[in-house]
């Protein structure tokens, strides 16, 4: 099987059920960004990151995948079998933050994003989930997509967040407040 098929020529792809859509579609910049959401994982994965950071971003990047089967997919038309997003899946995300904030000092204000090269590439890695959500939320208002897509990007992007503390802790980076100019 050839990589290319010259179906995308003229600027359009075909969703999983056949529909062909405009690649500048909004599910397309949906699961593009997840998809490139993943890369920054895959990225972050492979620097400096804790044995359990290294399992939890695995388990991550196979539910991206989900996600992305998920928004690839025509939802009228689909007659493939697409694995699904579950509450546990959330749940870990949750258990591992919690986890991570035992060990962490209370936040009294934001923080600037920096201090290890590890800690920036997790606030990137948040912030293009960030940017997966609200695309995630701008198809939901037309098209069907699962609630626990939503849910999922909404809980990575804080999981990302404690993780960039997490990991600045342990690589001693210190956190910079951010000192509001008044």
């Amino acid at each position: 099987m050839k990589i290319y098929t010259k179906t995308g020529d003229k600027g359009q792809t075909s969703l999983i059920g056949g529909t062909r859509v405009p690649k500048h579609h909004i599910r397309i910049e949906a699961y593009g960004t997840v998809d490139e959401l993943n890369s920054w994982i895959g990225l972050l994965r492979d620097l400096e990151v804790t044995p359990q950071a290294q399992t939890t971003l695995i388990e991550v990047q196979d539910r991206l995948f989900t996600i992305g089967s998920s928004l690839a997919s025509d939802p009228g038309k689909s007659k493939m079998k697409i694995p699904d997003l579950k509450e546990d899946d959330v749940l870990l995300l949750e258990k591992e933050m919690d986890s991570m904030n035992e060990t962490l000092p209370e936040m009294r204000s934001f923080v600037l994003p920096g201090g290890h090269p590890v800690v920036s590439y997790c606030h990137i890695a948040r912030c293009v989930c960030r940017r997966a959500e609200r695309a995630v939320l701008r198809l939901s208002e037309t098209e069907f997509v699962a609630e626990p897509v939503v849910k999922y990007l909404n809980r990575l992007s804080d999981y990302l967040f404690v993780l960039s503390r997490s990991l600045g802790q342990e690589l001693k980076a210190g956190e910079i407040p951010w000192k509001p100019r008044m």
